[in-house]
């Protein structure tokens, strides 16, 4: 039974990356990337926190349609942000410019890591709230970053090297799946909070405050 589970769950990662990439060649990568992504963090998180396993190909081209236009911005905004940043890198006058751009795509790594899995997850409207809300998720949770980070370069590294035709099926699913469990303990502890909390008045409502969005079942 556990054997069964592991490989059905190894066949829902490395579908869910097969379409992934049909959505992001379909859309021509500008219109596709944002929300093949987001398509892709809504799936897992109710894969990870909820336990929500309903037809792939259903449930994705649901999330696709759910956020299409907020999730094509995005990943347009990401894309002309790393462009830039990469262009500066390999044409910066100085070292101390290249090194600062460096950082610069780190950061937008760390965004473009966590700000599907927010828009997707909780109750965050407005592109620069969620970058924002991202970009805190991923800084606050530092270390769990680089052990996902680390872990999934070792994976890539090791089929990369031996397996290379298994990278191909897994090449998205792999960071999204570690991505994936490192928030679900992020919004399983907001959750938690939550719960123990009662609902605060208007008047002591702060827009600080990060709520989870309900669950929906496809």
């Amino acid at each position: 039974m556990r054997l069964n589970l592991f490989l059905r769950a190894v066949y829902r990662v490395a579908y869910l990356n097969l379409l992934w990439v049909a959505a992001t060649v379909l859309g021509l990568v500008v219109f596709g990337i944002g929300p093949a992504s987001y398509a892709v963090a809504a799936y897992i998180d109710g894969w990870f926190r909820r336990g929500e396993t309903p037809p792939v190909t259903a449930a994705f081209i649901g999330h696709l349609r759910a956020r299409y236009w907020p999730a094509t911005a995005m990943g347009g905004i990401l894309l002309a942000a790393s462009a830039i940043v990469v262009t500066n890198i390999f044409t910066g006058a100085s070292w101390l410019l290249q090194f600062v751009n460096v950082v610069a795509l780190v950061v937008i790594g760390i965004i473009a890591a966590y700000v599907f899995p927010v828009m997707a997850a909780t109750d965050i409207r407005g592109l620069h709230r969620q970058i924002v809300a991202a970009l805190l998720i991923g800084l606050g949770s530092l270390h769990w970053t680089i052990v996902a980070t680390a872990a999934v370069a070792a994976v890539v590294w090791l089929l990369a090297s031996f397996a290379l035709p298994i990278l191909v099926l897994f090449g998205i699913g792999i960071p999204a799946a570690a991505i994936g469990g490192v928030t679900r303990s992020i919004f399983g502890r907001l959750a938690a909070e939550e719960s123990q909390t009662s609902p605060p008045t208007p008047r002591e409502t702060s827009p600080a405050r990060l709520h989870l969005a309900r669950g929906r079942s496809q």
